[in-house]
């Protein structure tokens, strides 16, 4: 009885802010309940049989989150979690708002989180979670976080909070050294077999840690090897082949991630058979490589949020790229992060907007990547590159940051993130 009038309120707000943005209501109502009600939170998520799920890190969250979640599902698990990608503290509010009773319960097994590293330390200190897994440390938002030792720090607190399970990336030295502090018994790791990493140009771009080298510990599960066709991995001793939703070395990590946090999750009634048929049939998380169609043609829509994301989506660029727009929006806060990347798998962009268009025409034309056209209105960019005739021999593509993301998607009438297809 005591949510029930926040609960209200939160969902009128959310009527009225879809009325306004369809396909919005994902922030403002959880910001609403979270002051008027912010024990709500805590209440809700404290009464799952299975407690709670963390998966954070720096890179690759919405993706392990969606296999775990895919994976947990399948082994007959009902599952709260947050599919919107809003994964911070007002988002998960949002997510009782949508789904839970007028009192604020949600009825299920277990809720699988994905918490942006910097408001997974202050959750978790409200409520511990049962798991905890960490994925990586990349040079990310500096403007939030200044040096990556600082989220070191943060996804520390948030090991030391786990009761039961920690689950670790083993070809992170950042996340190695947050295990030296944790100490923690319950540890098992996951990883990329070292041949797929030096075979890479640019590896897995993991933040430096300016410390003395830890040894890689043995994994517990571990990707042998991947391409386009198949992903080989060897869990707790059992081989397994499945296919990837995603292009790249950094999925196959998502991957390996997903199944030790599964694996540790389930214990016994684990099935690494059953997650590898999972994992095949699963579709991408929205533009995290989506195929959708506009105006009846093909579009491989591509999120870059980070120096090293926009990095290892280049190097996995496929070669037929007959039209291609890059929007860069005002997420990016400091934009001499693009002149990090290696964009030499860019052959010509035929289109650049975003808030920051000047910034990355700038980044382009340095390189002597030829640009059709530089159009600042976002709108204006994807009417006119929308309206290009069908290509002729190659693909479509957009490649864009957050921001432009969910503009992009707004105004071309993708509202439900979880209606995408493989």
């Amino acid at each position: 009885m005591l949510y029930i009038p926040a609960i209200l309120i939160g969902r009128l707000v959310r009527t009225l802010v879809r009325i306004v943005r369809p396909g919005g209501g994902s922030a403002l109502p959880g910001l609403v309940v979270s002051k008027i009600a912010p024990g709500l939170l805590a209440r809700t998520l404290s009464k799952f049989p299975d407690g709670l799920v963390v998966i954070t890190g720096s890179a690759g969250k919405s993706t392990t989150t969606k296999m775990v979640v895919a994976i947990a599902r399948a082994h007959g698990k009902t599952v709260f979690t947050n599919p919107s990608t809003a994964n911070i503290a007002q988002g998960f509010f949002s997510s009782i708002i949508e789904q839970s009773t007028i009192t604020g319960r949600i009825s299920g097994d277990v809720a699988i989180l994905e918490m942006d590293e910097g408001h997974a330390a202050e959750i978790t200190r409200r409520i511990k979670p049962r798991q905890v897994t960490i994925l990586n440390v990349l040079d990310d938002q500096l403007d939030r976080f200044v040096d990556p030792a600082l989220v070191r720090e943060k996804l520390t607190d948030v090991a030391k909070r786990a009761t039961d399970a920690l689950v670790l990336n083993a070809d992170d030295q950042n996340v190695l050294q947050i295990n030296k502090e944790v100490a923690a018994r319950g540890t098992s790791w996951f990883g990329l077999a070292p041949q797929i990493i030096a075979g890479t140009e640019h590896g897995l771009g993991n933040a430096p840690t300016y410390l003395a080298d830890l040894p890689r510990p043995n994994t517990q599960t571990e990707v042998l090897s991947f391409n386009e066709d198949e992903t080989v991995a060897l869990v707790a001793d059992q081989k397994i082949k499945f296919d990837l939703p995603n292009r790249g070395i950094h999925f196959a990590l998502d991957a390996a991630a997903a199944l030790e946090s599964t694996r540790r999750y389930l214990g016994d009634s684990f099935d690494a058979q059953l997650a590898a048929n999972t994992l095949t049939e699963l579709p991408p998380v929205f533009a995290r490589g989506e195929i959708t169609q506009v105006n009846g043609v093909d579009v491989e829509f591509i999120l870059v949020q980070n120096p090293m994301s926009f990095q290892l989506n280049l190097d996995n660029l496929p070669s037929d790229q007959e039209q291609l727009m890059v929007a860069i929006g005002r997420d990016v806060h400091d934009p001499s992060w693009l002149w990090t990347v290696d964009l030499k798998n860019l052959k010509k962009v035929d289109l650049v907007s975003g808030f920051n268009f000047a910034e990355m025409a700038l980044r382009l034309a340095y390189d002597e990547i030829p640009i059709g056209v530089i159009e600042p209105d976002l709108e204006v960019a994807l009417d006119n590159f929308f309206a290009q005739p069908a290509p002729t021999w190659g693909r479509r593509t957009v490649i864009f940051s957050a921001d432009a993301m969910r503009r992009t998607r707004r105004y071309l009438g993708f509202t439900d993130p979880e209606a995408v297809g493989r």
